[in-house]
């Protein structure tokens, strides 16, 4: 018995809705959601996870895993059920799905959120496990669409290669879109949530819009998701991103996740994963501690004395814990400011009382903004830590040469460098290519801390200078200059420079910190990790 194989012939572009016009548009917002659900992940794991080259590479190689997973299977259902209904039903779905499974996310990680907080291995590995089944979803069906709108649209195999190349075309524009429109605007003004919100949402009305002209039974059930969407996004919107105790503030910025907790009567400033302060401040203006940052304070004492500051230069200003530490010590001296992120600069206006007219706030990177600057200083500190990765391109000898053309004749420049108890690959590095540019390198290392201060000057400089600047000290001057001056004395350490030298060509930052945090979590454990102790 013979059996009758009836090929199904592909549509014709009447049999689209309004022809082929439609299916351009509903692949060009396929293309910015995708994109859009990217960075809105890569977001919301930023929160718990850092924006390390790590997480970055994951973000990305997993939304290529789902996205090839969807090629195939959209072009095998193409081929199968070349059906246009069937089409807009499953951009239908992947709205849902990119609204309801970002939420999830979102979900998933505050309970992350706060097993970083209490270094709780098993919760965070949990999570980012979650994290990926959420992303599986609605990233494979995205990659379905392209195939499946070409197979629709090709009438002729001698325009494949045409309509083909116009589909990825405005697929690509779509992407583009959907880096820039969220990155820039919708995640600042809306946060995370809501653009997962809308994002989801503009692909489900498209896909409703084609549904209602090609199968309207079908988009009845389309109508069905949508009504489900309002209860998923109000319990999916809902609180904070996190919560930590005595949290008073929280947004995102183009940058960063910011937040302002309070204990007792001082403010502290956490970004991204809140694995470390960053600034504090407390009420009235009191200082409580000698912290690293009071520690920047010594820099102009490995001078020879008498020690004189008349202006200097932050990069990395966070909410304004060096320059206000400076400036109650040396007088309302000019300090120009830079911070990549503005959001964070009027952060520190409102909740850290940097209101002080003698520092001038500048919003952009470290790097553009020294050079656009004409002053020279006595003093340029660099603490641009996103914890606890450095900015490659501020360790590197061109950079300090850079600097070095912005300090005055006995001019001094401070470092932040994060180091592991038995390990200096990092704070080694800098120091040889530091020392490439400048005549004497310090090293003081922050006690209670992972932390090492890198203190280079202009002119040659012995350690002994600190000690003698200190017993000149007057009796009248602020306690907080003297007690930075003894720790700094007390914790001065040898400088051992490796045979790594960073360069704009060449600055392996990212692996030597990486290989030092993997290294030091071996050696001791999640316990080993700092905590967030005021």
């Amino acid at each position: 018995m013979r059996r009758t194989i009836i090929n199904q012939p592909a549509p014709t572009p009447q049999s689209l809705p309004h022809g082929r016009a439609y299916l351009y548009f509903t692949v060009f917002i396929a293309g910015m959601s995708t994109l859009a659900i990217e960075f809105t992940t890569s977001r919301m794991l930023q929160t718990v996870y850092g924006t390390s080259n790590i997480v970055w590479a994951n973000v990305i190689g997993l939304v290529l895993l789902f996205l090839t997973a969807g090629y195939f299977i959209g072009g095998r259902l193409a081929d199968k059920r070349p059906y246009p209904h069937l089409f807009y039903t499953l951009v239908t779905i992947t709205g849902f799905a990119g609204v309801f499974f970002l939420l999830l996310t979102s979900v998933l990680l505050r309970s992350a959120a706060a097993a970083l907080a209490a270094v709780n291995v098993g919760a965070i590995a949990g999570s980012l496990v979650g994290v990926i089944l959420a992303l599986a979803v609605p990233v494979t069906l995205l990659g379905c669409m392209s195939p499946f709108a070409i197979r629709l649209a090709v009438q002729d195999v001698g325009e494949a290669g045409r309509v083909s190349g116009r589909i990825y075309a405005i697929s690509t524009w779509g992407s583009i879109v959907g880096t820039y429109l969220p990155v820039l605007f919708v995640i600042p003004l809306a946060g995370s949530r809501l653009t997962a919100l809308i994002f989801g949402t503009i692909l489900l009305l498209v896909g409703l819009g084609g549904l209602w002209q090609t199968r309207r039974r079908t988009a009845v059930w389309g109508v069905a998701l949508l009504l489900l969407l309002l209860p998923v996004a109000y319990l999916g919107t809902r609180g904070t991103v996190k919560a930590y105790e005595g949290q008073i503030f929280e947004t995102e910025s183009a940058y960063n996740y910011i937040q302002v907790v309070r204990h007792d009567d001082c403010n502290y400033l956490l970004l991204n994963e809140g694995q470390a302060y960053h600034s504090f401040y407390c009420d009235g203006g009191y200082v409580p501690r000698v912290s690293v940052w009071s520690i920047m304070l010594a820099a102009p004492f490995y001078n020879e004395g008498p020690v004189r500051v008349d202006n200097m230069a932050v990069i990395g200003l966070a909410a304004g814990t060096i320059p206000k530490q400076y400036g109650r010590v040396f007088g309302p001296i000019p300090i120009d400011s830079i911070e990549l992120d503005p959001t964070i600069i009027q952060v520190g206006v409102d909740y850290f009382d940097l209101t002080e007219p003698h520092i001038n706030l500048i919003a952009g990177d470290g790097r553009y903004e020294l050079n656009r600057l004409t002053a020279q200083y006595d003093v340029i500190t660099i603490d641009a830590y996103k914890v606890p990765y450095i900015p490659w391109h501020l360790t590197t000898r061109e950079f300090f040469q850079e600097v070095q053309a912005h300090l005055t004749e006995d001019g001094v420049v401070a470092v932040n460098v994060g180091r592991a108890p038995q390990d200096r690959t990092l704070v080694d590095a800098m120091a040889a290519t530091m020392l490439t540019v400048f005549p004497t390198l310090h090293a003081i290392d922050v006690p209670g801390t992972l932390n090492t201060i890198l203190i280079a000057t202009m002119q040659p400089t012995t350690p002994e200078n600190v000690a003698a600047n200190l017993a000149q000290l007057s009796p009248n001057v602020d306690p907080l200059l003297r007690e930075a001056l003894d720790t700094a004395v007390a914790h001065t350490v040898p400088v051992t420079p490796s045979d790594v030298i960073f360069t704009d060509e060449r600055a392996p930052v990212e692996i030597i910190i990486d290989t030092l945090v993997l290294r030091y979590l071996l050696q001791t454990g999640p316990a080993g990790l700092p905590g967030l102790e005021p």
